[in-house]
């Protein structure tokens, strides 16, 4: 057992089963593979559903949120997603990419160790702006993945074209165009929240009499991505800019948001103790 509690290994064990069968059939266009594997993570996706019930409730009424609750609202959030996106654009190679990141964050999530929790101070005036802070760029980090995932499809897409090296996986991918403009619709809503979620982060601290805690790394870093998200859009809308270099820029935005996530651990701020 990966962890002491059956429900949850089972429930990590059908995840991984369910993206064997998406694999099955991305490998061979087999569509009893995709339905069998879109049913057990409509199975997945209830389990976690009621676990993030679970831990709403337990933590309504204290300020305290742990990184273990929070990777697994972004697990969450990947798979809701990722059955959006089967409908609406049909690109079967993202919906599996997108639920092995949702799978490596789910399974981080259960073998980290018990101690490494993210406190988050009570800071009374600003409690409410902190809960929507944190709302915020949950779901902020969720569409970025999805945008930054779009973007490492294009940068691939791209050179097996120009080097005219086609395979079947290629099939499963819509075309250069369709994903530039899904990363950037996608990456757009994404950005927006990431503001906000900024904003709002900012505007706690100044309530709570603590600036000084704007220069901590992973605010800069967050900072530092917001300004990159920015540029790209920018470039996006002007026209400035071809496929390959927005695709990169989407990427280091999104480089950013995740080294200073794995540095929280060492900042002054939501540190982990």
């Amino acid at each position: 057992m990966i962890t002491q509690d059956w429900l949850t290994d089972a429930v990590l064990y059908i995840y991984a089963l369910s993206l064997l069968f998406f694999v099955s059939d991305a490998a061979s266009g087999n569509p009893r593979a995709k339905k069998t594997g879109t049913g057990l993570l409509v199975f997945v996706w209830i389990l976690q559903g009621g676990f993030l019930l679970s831990f709403l409730i337990e933590r309504f009424s204290v300020p305290l949120l742990t990184t273990k609750d929070y990777l697994f609202f972004v697990s969450w959030m990947l798979v809701s997603v990722s059955f959006i996106l089967n409908r609406l654009i049909r690109a079967e190679l993202l919906v599996l990419l997108v639920n092995v990141v949702g799978f490596a964050v789910f399974a981080l999530n259960l073998i980290q160790r018990p101690k490494h929790t993210a406190a988050l101070e009570p800071w009374e005036v600003a409690r409410k702006l902190l809960i929507m802070h944190v709302s915020l760029i949950t779901l902020s980090f969720a569409l970025l993945t999805i945008a930054a995932l779009l973007g490492a499809m294009y940068l691939f897409l791209h050179r097996k074209l120009k080097t005219k090296k086609w395979t079947h996986v290629m099939r499963k991918m819509p075309s250069l165009e369709s994903i530039d403009s899904y990363a950037f619709r996608i990456g757009a809503i994404g950005v927006l929240l990431l503001l906000l979620s900024l904003s709002t982060g900012t505007a706690a601290l100044i309530l709570d009499h603590d600036p000084g805690k704007l220069l901590d790394g992973r605010v800069i870093l967050s900072f530092l991505a917001g300004l990159v998200y920015i540029f790209y859009l920018l470039r996006k809308m002007s026209s400035k800019d071809d496929g390959m270099k927005l695709a990169i820029w989407n990427l280091l935005g999104y480089a950013l948001l995740v080294i200073g996530f794995f540095i929280g651990s060492a900042s002054s701020f939501h540190q982990v103790v």
